[in-house]
């Protein structure tokens, strides 16, 4: 028990050490977890031959992390991404095997070891890569989708392989093959249920088990976890997904099937229950510590001896398999239009070979298809080229990356070929509603963004817009700045945006500016600029969650809504003061003593303003809460009821603040 308890503290000792320094110098958890398991293994020697038995177990971690990408997966999104996973995933396998398989053919490889050698480097890093996708949130980038969908077709690939492979065993070893393949299935005669099954049996065994899988995840799997949910006990619901996860992984293996695959379609077929979040936040923590075990075991198995007697050879087949891969990639990206960024991250990312390489490789070798001597040493090179995976990943983003966003900040700005009342310049989260609401209403805008991403989104989903810096006072012109009524400034950038401001209220002052400001200190800026209206981005959107949040807790509609007013009319007569108290302090500290004061003012007399008794009494601001005024009906344009007639009402005086009902 001692020795237990003294290996599990040095793998924990060296993941705590190492993995926060890689993430310190930007490396990402799992070449910390790599680098963790050489130091303890082959380096200090601190670790050895209870590697390969832990990692068999930490390779339930790959297991576990299907079963959460399969609950994130619905079938219907997996039925829509069909044609990129049999194209893509198809063609990458198919190109791959049959690259590798020529070039050792070209070395005069026996035709099955080429092929099944083929196989083995087809396969990528399901584990290091959806890791690194997740820490570097590039799940959700073209490329990022893509290699997801070849890495969902490899693991499912790897099913057919473990049937195929065996029908490649070595002619004169054949019969040694079937007496331990005997051996292995009296072994284990009492756990498995397809030993000495004919074919047409073994393939009723798999049909069952598979449909047991889905229609019992589907139909059994709700009540369960209702009742389970109904004791209230939180480590019982963690004990279920635990003895689900565990449960379907037992009984794959029982059928001879991919554990991680079976674990891959219950994540599907629970994705759209509603305890999937529960399931995910259970099962992510050994998740995570199963498969960060398993990169140290991967790190500390690596033989030394071995590498160091071949050190050129196994190098040399390290690089080349990356390499090719990596051009195997490169040269389907166009066939499915991968853009250009996006195709680097994408072949770069799956360029490594796969945790399933060591099981094949496990696999061949029991059945006398590829000699031990030689999986030994492509069991290095499948280990070297993950532990070179994140140092891909680095290249990608350090080299790469910034050279096509710097392209696309050098891209010439586009030729206006249209004028508006309004221009709008950005068009981020902001600049699109407004520019929503304008164009719905019949009114003509020319938008400009800087981001040529953000361009070429809109430009997809048909909303006409131009790249190039508003900040210019050609593209301003070309633009029809003269002509236009107004300037609506929701730049991501602040000090263009006062920049910008400045300019136009000095150039063209009769266009009225209307701005977005990040934050108060911003809508001083601008308001200093000459901006005629500013709007602070969360204000409103701020004051109708609080109020949300007030009706949650109980209080009365109509009170809610005379305090979000009263909130908004003392804040709004009060800004002058405040931005009179920012602009005159000559220290050259804007928010100063004399500021700070009339902020914390400013709050009291708010918090007074709500605390006062207003049930008898209403003001001119809680005018949309009064009955519409008489004769309201006949204002309306004939059938229309969405269009009336302008009502001219005067405006309240602050001595009209408060009216009897």
């Amino acid at each position: 028990m001692t020795n237990y308890f003294l290996q599990a503290f040095i793998y924990l000792v060296a993941a705590v050490i190492a993995v926060p320094l890689a993430r310190r110098f930007g490396l990402g958890s799992v070449l910390g977890y790599l680098i963790a398991g050489v130091v303890i293994g082959p380096v200090i020697g601190l670790v050895g031959e209870e590697t390969s038995v832990i990692q068999h177990f930490a390779e339930f971690g790959v297991v576990m992390m299907l079963f959460v990408v399969g609950l994130e997966l619905e079938p219907k999104i997996l039925w829509a991404m069909r044609n990129r996973l049999m194209g893509l995933g198809g063609l990458q396998l198919t190109l791959t095997t049959a690259a590798v398989a020529a070039i050792a053919l070209y070395f005069e490889v026996r035709w099955s070891i080429a092929f099944t050698i083929g196989l083995i480097f087809a396969l990528s890093s399901t584990a290091i890569v959806l890791q690194t996708f997740n820490e570097k949130g590039l799940n959700r980038t073209d490329g990022g989708r893509n290699a997801f969908s070849v890495l969902l077709f490899q693991d499912i690939a790897v099913i057919p392989m473990l049937a195929f492979i065996p029908l490649l065993a070595l002619p004169e070893l054949v019969e040694q093959a079937q007496q331990a393949a005997t051996q292995v299935a009296t072994k284990h005669e009492e756990i498995s249920l397809v030993a000495g099954l004919p074919p047409w049996a073994y393939a009723i065994v798999i049909v069952a088990a598979i449909a047991i899988l889905v229609v019992g995840g589907h139909y059994l799997s709700r009540p369960l976890f209702r009742f389970v949910a109904s004791s209230g006990v939180r480590e019982i619901f963690t004990a279920t997904a635990l003895m689900l996860v565990i449960g379907i992984a037992a009984l794959m293996s029982l059928v001879g099937l991919s554990p991680a695959l079976g674990t891959f379609l219950a994540g599907v077929v629970l994705a759209n229950s509603e305890f999937r979040h529960e399931l995910e936040s259970n099962i992510d923590p050994f998740k995570g510590l199963l498969l960060g075990l398993f990169f140290i075991t991967v790190g500390a198995g690596i033989d030394f001896g071995i590498l160091w007697q071949d050190l050129g050879l196994i190098l040399g087949l390290t690089l080349g398999i990356i390499v090719l891969k990596a051009l195997v990639l490169l040269l389907i990206t166009p066939v499915f239009k991968i853009g250009k960024s996006d195709r680097w991250l994408f072949a770069l990312s799956l360029a490594q070979a796969g945790e399933f390489g060591f099981v094949l490789l496990s696999f061949t070798v029991q059945n006398h298809v590829l000699p031990s001597e030689l999986a030994q040493k492509l069991s290095l090179v499948v280990a070297l080229s993950m532990m070179l995976t994140p140092g891909l990943f680095i290249l990608f983003e350090r080299f790469i990356e910034p050279r096509y966003r710097s392209a696309k900040a050098d891209r010439e700005a586009d030729t206006i070929d249209e004028h508006g009342s309004v221009i709008i310049a950005g068009v981020g989260r902001f600049g699109q509603v407004i520019n929503r609401l304008l164009s719905a209403n019949g009114i003509k805008t020319v938008v400009l963004d800087h981001q040529i991403s953000q361009v070429d989104m809109l430009r997809r989903i048909n909303v006409k817009s131009y790249f190039g810096d508003a900040t210019r006072p050609d593209l301003l012109h070309t633009a029809g700045i003269e002509e236009a009524s107004l300037l609506v400034v929701a730049m991501d950038n602040r000090d263009s945006a006062v920049e910008l401001v400045k300019y136009v209220k000095h150039t063209y002052p009769k266009v009225k500016v209307l701005a977005r400001a990040f934050d108060r200190g911003h809508a001083y800026l601008l308001r200093d600029a000459g901006a005629d209206f500013i709007q602070k981005e969360t204000l409103l959107s701020a004051l109708e969650l609080g109020a949300d949040a007030m009706k949650c807790l109980g209080f009365h509609p109509f009170h809610v809504e005379q305090q979000k007013n009263t909130f908004k009319r003392i804040e709004k007569r009060s800004s002058d003061m405040l931005y009179g108290a920012w602009k005159d302090d000559s220290s050259g500290e804007r928010f100063d003593n004399n500021y700070r004061k009339l902020f914390i003012e400013l709050e009291e007399t708010i918090k007074a303003a709500m605390a006062r008794d207003r049930n008898d009494k209403y003001a001119m601001s809680d005018r949309g809460w009064t009955p519409p005024p008489k004769g309201y009906d006949e204002l309306l344009d004939g059938d229309e009821p969405l269009t009336v007639k302008r009502v001219e009402e005067p405006l309240p005086s602050p001595g009209d603040e408060q009216l009897k009902p």
